[in-house]
């Protein structure tokens, strides 16, 4: 059936417009974009989209899925359904699953079982680099490659510089992504909260912004050295932005996110000891939050990454230091970005959903459609001032560690087409 969506605000950063239209959409594609549609089937469906927003699918680069191994986190059913209700049409999962995504069976099984639920988003498969994501021996690259992972990441830190660069050499004749998670665990070693005044203030072990930026130093060194384009993942501090926008007008061929919770919190926030909050890596102090929120818009820092990571409420219950790090947020990145930093006019809002659709995209080697006649639907429609609960029954996801729950939050998707 033909939907007709009129007078939507579209955002489309592929063609950097942010004007209101009316949309035709038919057969998964976009028949006509224009200010007025008057030409229309008997049978077409017509919606007052007036106050909504309409833009490109968005775009996740890392997330975790439960399935294989820990199911009562998340399947992947319910991953794929808490993407879409965020406005997510396509999603990427690590390889840190059990077993871990380490051969072509495991990819062909998850791809197999999306299909036979008939289940969208799109789903996307980071191949381990390493088997078992143990660190010791790389996987056999070129049948994950063949088998059609997205990219290579073990969504781990390195501790081996010389299988690092083994595994660049190894990649150039693949033209895969490969992501790295810049952390040295002997700087960080028991460390939960970014060091500064609020890890004393609160008692808890910090860690060094140096823990970060010394991994990525040696990263660029490699890329430099050997020249296979790598992505940087999880920036959480100033002088990583310094270091990458350096590497970048040098001409080193590299790509860098952040994800949401670091531009939208900073260490002040741990004062709740919310375990939702314990993430690695941990929340920046308050210049961090601004040199990250600057890099996302001058695109210094690629794109905003969700990194959902479920987890049970019983492996949360426990004391800060003790919880395992990371918080779900497919659900809820795009309603409390809007929120925070388009309605505050911080951010314009082509420059988020540039950050949370085309630009991952392009991370990962794809491409978004412009909102354009003859494109593919792969749309989300917003509403930014729906109030709404975050609750068991509001989120489709199977975890509920995020300090957002029970609190109402404006904003929300209405749907997705994908």
């Amino acid at each position: 059936m033909a939907e007709l969506l009129q007078k939507v605000r579209v955002i489309d950063p592929v063609s950097k417009i942010d004007e209101l239209f009316d949309v035709l959409i038919a057969d998964g594609f976009i028949k006509e974009v224009a200010s007025h549609i008057a030409d229309i089937h008997p049978d077409t469906q017509i919606r007052d989209c007036q106050g909504l927003i309409l833009g490109p699918g968005l775009v996740d680069l890392y997330s975790h899925s439960g399935e294989p191994g820990f199911e009562e986190r998340e399947t992947l059913l319910s991953l794929l359904k808490s993407a879409a209700a965020g406005g997510f049409t396509r999603v990427s999962i690590l390889p840190d699953t059990s077993p871990a995504i380490d051969n072509p069976a495991l990819v062909a099984q998850l791809q197999q079982k999306r299909a036979e639920d008939n289940l969208s988003p799109l789903l996307h498969i980071w191949g381990a680099i390493t088997v078992d994501v143990a660190g010791k021996q790389m996987t056999e690259l070129t049948d994950l490659a063949s088998a059609g992972v997205v990219g290579f990441s073990d969504g781990k830190p390195f501790e081996n510089l010389a299988l690092v660069r083994r595994v660049l050499e190894y990649l150039q004749p693949l033209g895969k992504p490969v992501a790295f998670w810049p952390s040295d665990r002997q700087l960080t070693a028991n460390g939960v909260m970014r060091e500064g005044v609020n890890a004393l203030r609160f008692g808890l072990p910090p860690i060094p912004a140096s823990a970060e930026t010394t991994a990525i130093a040696a990263i660029l060194e490699l890329v430099a050295a050997i020249g296979t384009p790598v992505h940087i993942m999880r920036v959480s501090t100033s002088r990583s932005v310094e270091l990458i926008a350096s590497a970048k007008a040098a001409g080193l061929p590299i790509t860098a996110s952040t994800t949401w919770m670091h531009l939208l919190l900073d260490t002040k926030a741990v004062k709740s000891y919310h375990t939702s909050l314990r993430l690695d890596p941990p929340l920046g102090n308050p210049s961090d939050v601004v040199a990250l929120r600057a890099g996302v818009r001058t695109g210094v820092i690629d794109a905003i990454a969700i990194d959902h990571t479920p987890y049970s409420y019983e492996e949360k219950v426990q004391a800060f230091a003790e919880a395992p790090p990371g918080a779900i947020g497919l659900e809820l990145a795009l309603p409390l970005l809007w929120q925070y930093l388009v309605e505050t006019e911080e951010f314009t809002a082509l420059e988020l959903w540039r950050a949370l659709s085309a630009s991952p995209a392009e991370c990962l080697g794809q491409k978004v459609s412009a909102i354009l006649p003859h494109q593919p639907a792969e749309l989300t429609l917003f509403d930014p001032q729906q109030i709404w609960k975050v609750e068991r029954k509001s989120l489709y996801t199977l975890s509920q560690n995020t300090p957002w729950l029970g609190q109402q939050l404006k904003g929300h998707v209405v749907q997705t087409w994908c």
